[in-house]
């Protein structure tokens, strides 16, 4: 929905592979993170953790010496806890104390906080802090967290769940007429997010102008104002947040921690900046996770791979805590709603538990519930496949959405804007060369075995009002909005409420504004991440910022720009539907004003404005919605090949094909960072990334060498196809693709194993693939054989 200007011709508008603007000052090590904050007076934060999952809090003694900078829940007067209560109907409240009230539910829980001049001296006062515990029995299995006799959490539930709930379309009808029905069992493991840079912040309080600031690594700095201000009793206007570079998110970044809230307390109270760096060590045991989930799942098809229906059991382990803003219960609600994917059936029926275990809070991570889906679906069609003797691809053929059925209102009432997901399988299975897997694997001997794997999903990104009041989430986005504003010497500020930690948005908005207006990226500046200077948003998640941002961005620059012309042409003794906004310059045929010669007229020489120049000047804000509230639908299709070493179980990728269809891609290369750095996330939920528990709920893995991320090495060649199917619902035709790389590789690793194990009847139905699982499913499937 360009306006006809120049921007691809330029080589720097939408659709141009143009380098990040933001990388110049990363790689010259002129970022500004929180860990390079350092103000007068500043004191560093220390926490006493919870050595136990479950226990009683029988007393705090505080040291003899220094005890005066050891505070716990008692010392925060008139400070109340988190709360992240979701709307939907059984929803089971609790309350997040900031620190631990009475008892501790995880490993990690913050009982006290201490202060020093430095992070050394405040970690050896908190050594010295005695807790004196009663330890109580932990739940860790969220398989069991339900059962009559298993101790409870929250003391005042009649059960270990926040929330059930059931969808049931045409269930029983379909399954009635399926000639074979498959059933299996499948299991997520617990992750951490493992960004590069964790949690942090700097808590500054100004008592000349009653104003809390908190400089902080989150992706959402609006959202976490308004959930501060409430736990602290302070207007909103009374708090600031500033997010500066911010090195990754994933979701980690997106919710409200209790750190946040107890640092504004102390820097309130004390007059001095607080300040605290989260270390890895806090980050593996004692913060959120992601993607714990449990499937018992059922396909029911027809003689020919007609999927008929499917019926679903899931569990969801959410923790000990609801976090603010996602709530305890987004991913359980999700899967009932996404599970079905790209695939066409006529009936449906899902039931859900989003249930608190001993562990911490589960939080939306890269891909949110889709890759737990994704998996579960796309491995019981390859199961169902195998029973009906059926190539793989050949029952994905079958249940596709096809091109001519877009838009495609799915069994769960998603509307797929845009695509051919047939289309991308096919040229999937002929870049991974199909018909030469095959052949290799008749004549295969000897220690390895080479399988191969697809998995295909669609990415609703860009979701608003309707969908997420839908889950009844404290957190409703509505209008984004954005500020474009012509500086004095031609330059242009873009303001966005939303944030880039990563995925290039300095670049891509300042693009998007290069199409509407012509101005060159260079001179485009972007101020985001401060809530004192942009306009409200709900933050960056859900690949929503090149669709709602950029659509915001775009409709604000058009409407800057038809102010330009108007003034331009006045210049140029023109009518304003004449100008041309290209490259600088206003131009009408072979006469040109620059746009730096249209600012200077509006602020300096305001004699020279025609009669009925706009009084609102050169800068707009406009909000921005998709047409339709309901997203976008990206998609994509994973194949890969495998081998497999028998006598290890060792998983080698040998090659890696990705089709993708991101609709309009902004900028291509930015597309394909996103679906790269994505695809090593994967790759890891996979393969590697466990964060495992044992019966009184300790976390196994402290370090990262005990937590296994995916290295270099660990990569393989792969190759990113683009198809571009343009959206109809958003301003240029994009679709969200920021979580994309992460969702498939899990379920298409699976499969490739799965096939490659085929012939000895072994099948490894648990992530992530380890040797071990491996192993033990080449056993299990030699014990059938005898």
């Amino acid at each position: 929905m360009s306006t006809g200007n120049e921007g691809k011709a330029t080589g720097k508008g939408v659709g141009a592979r143009l380098l990040r603007r933001e990388d110049d000052r990363y790689l010259r090590g002129r970022g500004r993170f929180i860990a390079d904050m350092r103000l007068p007076g500043m004191l560093e934060m220390a926490f006493v953790r919870s050595p136990l999952a479950h226990a009683r809090i029988r007393g705090v003694t505080k040291p003899a010496e220094g005890g005066a900078s050891v505070f716990t829940i008692d010392d925060l007067a008139g400070v109340k806890g988190i709360s992240a209560n979701s709307g939907l109907p059984g929803f089971r409240s609790s309350t997040q104390p900031v620190l631990a009230q009475g008892k501790v539910r995880h490993v990690g829980e913050p009982v006290a906080a201490c202060l020093a001049e430095n992070r050394a001296l405040a970690e050896d006062l908190a050594e010295l802090v005695e807790i004196d515990f009663e330890e109580l029995p932990a739940v860790h299995d969220m398989t069991r967290a339900r059962d009559a006799d298993a101790p409870l959490l929250h003391e005042h539930w009649d059960e270990n769940a926040f929330l059930e709930s059931t969808v049931d379309i045409g269930f029983e009808d379909a399954a009635r007429d399926a000639a074979v029905v498959v059933t299996r069992s499948f299991r997520t493991a617990r992750q951490c997010m493992a960004p590069l840079e964790g949690r942090g912040l700097v808590a500054v309080w100004d008592r000349h102008l009653e104003m809390l600031t908190i400089h902080s690594a989150t992706q959402m700095p609006h959202v976490v104002r308004t959930g501060i201000a409430d736990c602290l009793g302070l207007d909103q206007g009374q708090v600031r947040i500033v997010a500066p570079d911010v090195g990754g998110g994933f979701g980690y970044k997106g919710i409200l921690l209790a750190e946040e809230v107890v640092a504004g307390w102390l820097a309130m109270k004390l007059d001095r900046p607080i300040r605290w760096i989260e270390d890895r060590r806090e980050h593996l045991t004692g913060n959120a996770n992601c993607r714990e989930h449990s499937y018992e799942i059922t396909g029911y098809a027809g003689p020919d791979g007609e999927l008929l229906a499917v019926d679903c059991q899931a569990i969801v382990d959410s923790g000990a805590y609801s976090i603010y803003p996602f709530s305890a219960c987004l991913e359980a609600a999700q899967v009932a709603s996404i599970l079905p994917g790209p695939y066409r059936m006529r009936g449906f029926r899902c039931k859900t538990w989003a249930v608190t275990t001993n562990k911490p809070p589960i939080l939306p991570y890269r891909g949110v519930a889709r890759t737990g889906v994704c998996f579960a679906m796309e491995l019981l069609l390859d199961a169902i496949a195998r029973e009906l003797g059926l190539p793989a691809e050949d029952i994905r053929r079958r249940n596709l959405v096809t091109a001519d059925q877009m838009p495609f209102t799915n069994i769960t009432n998603k509307y797929f804007d845009s695509g051919d997901y047939p289309q991308a399988l096919e040229r999937a299975l002929e870049a991974i060369d199909i018909d030469g897997v095959r052949a290799r694997q008749k004549d295969q001997s000897g220690a390895k075995r080479i399988g191969v794997g697809f998995s295909l999903f669609c990415e609703q990104g860009a979701h608003g009002t309707s969908v997420y009041h839908g889950w009844g989430i404290p957190m409703v986005p509505g209008f984004e909005q954005a500020t474009a504003r012509l500086t004095p010497d031609g330059g242009l500020e873009l303001r966005v409420g939303v944030h880039s930690h990563g995925q290039g948005l300095e670049t891509t908005l300042a693009q998007i504004a290069h199409e509407e207006i012509g101005i060159d990226p260079a001179k485009v500046k972007l101020v985001h991440g401060d809530t004192a200077y942009t306009p409200y948003s709900t933050g960056t998640w859900g690949s929503r910022c090149a669709v709602m941002a950029g659509g915001a961005v775009g409709t604000a620059a058009a409407v800057l720009g038809d102010r330009i012309r108007r003034i331009a042409a006045h210049l140029l003794q023109a009518r304003p539907e004449e100008v041309i906004l290209t490259d600088g310059f206003a131009k009408v045929g072979s006469a040109a004003v620059s746009i730096e010669e249209v600012a200077r007229t509006w602020y300096q020489k305001p004699q020279l404005l025609p009669d009925d120049v706009d009084p609102r000047g050169l800068e707009a804000t406009e909000g921005y919605k998709t047409v339709r509230d309901t997203g976008t639908f990206s998609y994509a299709c994973h194949a890969v090949v495998v081998s497999v070493d028998l006598q290890l179980g060792h998983v080698e990728l040998l090659d890696y094909v990705i089709v993708e269809d991101a609709g309009t891609m902004i900028n291509p290369m930015i597309v394909d960072g996103q679906v790269q750095g994505g695809l090593a996330q994967g790759i890891g939920t996979a393969l590697f990334e466990e964060m495992q528990f044992d019966s009184s709920g300790q976390p196994l893995a402290s370090t990262l060498a005990d937590y296994h991320l995916p290295v270099a090495s660990d990569i393989p060649r792969t190759r990113i196809l683009h198809m571009e199917t343009p959206s109809p619902i958003s301003r240029f035709g994009q679709k969200g693709i920021g979580e994309s790389g992460a969702i498939g590789p899990p379920a298409a690793i699976a499969n490739a194993v799965n096939d490659a194990l085929a012939s000895l009847g072994a099948e490894v139905n648990q992530i992530p693939l380890t040797p071990e699982r491996v192993l033990r499913a080449l056993a299990q499937g030699k014990a059938a054989a005898e």
